[in-house]
């Protein structure tokens, strides 16, 4: 029976380390020359969220895998929020 569980939490860690290369690989991609371009990386970052959470409830630590779900989009959302209020006409 541990096998088992072994070999889910082993294919949960590589889905998640797949994501997060994917998403490394999308915030590369995208040039500073696109308007608003930080909105499509919070966006990109989005998918190594839930890659990051995926993986803390693969090593058992639902807590911490909770409190990040919940305290991540706040932090996007503060950073989103900065930028767009933040901006000076050039």
């Amino acid at each position: 029976m541990t096998d088992i569980i072994t070999l889910i939490q082993s294919a949960i860690l590589i889905i998640a380390a797949f994501l997060v290369l994917l998403a490394a690989y999308g915030i590369l991609k995208y040039k500073d020359d696109i308007e608003n371009i930080i909105y499509a990386r919070i966006h990109i970052l989005g998918v190594a969220d839930t890659a990051l959470i995926l993986a803390l409830l693969a090593i058992n630590e639902p807590l911490l895998a909770v409190a990040y779900f919940i305290l991540v989009p706040f932090a996007a959302h503060a950073v989103a929020n900065g930028y767009f209020y933040g901006e000076e006409e050039q």
